[in-house]
């Protein structure tokens, strides 16, 4: 897919990564191309897995989660992994979930309401999976930026 990205593909990818709600035709016009075309090529983008999926993003502290943690999980074997990973997605506080490399087999970000409630999260569900050997957790005190990956 990376070979047949053209113009049009690369622009409309910036676009909707601006604004994802931005309306098809306020694109076209803006490309100087069809309604049509901004159409099709959304369609193909989305049949090729290059778009995943349209969604709103939560501001979490207006939600009341002000805790960010990213938290590495060790395992007693590395057998574990495919089933504490399929607990760790039971927890809601839990939105993102990694295999990763080194001292950790798994890293996850929690969003927490406190440190209390990061506390219960780890102790409470966290701990008690089976083939968990134990954690660390990161607070992340601000978020300098977050993007997607360059559109090239």
């Amino acid at each position: 897919m990376e070979s047949q990205f053209d113009y049009i593909d690369t622009q409309l990818l910036s676009h909707l990564r601006a604004d994802a709600r931005k309306a098809y035709s306020q694109i076209a016009e803006e490309l100087n191309v069809s309604n049509s075309l901004v159409h099709q090529r959304i369609k193909k983008l989305t049949q090729e897995g290059v778009i995943k999926k349209a969604e709103f993003i939560l501001d979490e502290k207006k939600l009341g989660y002000k805790t960010k943690s990213y938290t590495g999980i060790r395992l007693r074997e590395a057998r574990f992994a495919k089933s504490v990973m399929k607990e760790l997605h039971k927890i809601s506080e839990i939105v993102e979930c990694n295999y990763v490399s080194g001292n950790y087999a798994i890293f996850i970000l929690i969003f927490a309401k406190d440190n209390e409630h990061l506390q219960r999260i780890l102790y409470d569900k966290v701990h008690l999976i089976s083939g968990v050997a134990g954690t660390d957790s990161f607070i992340c005190f601000d978020t300098g930026f977050q993007r997607n990956v360059p559109i090239e």
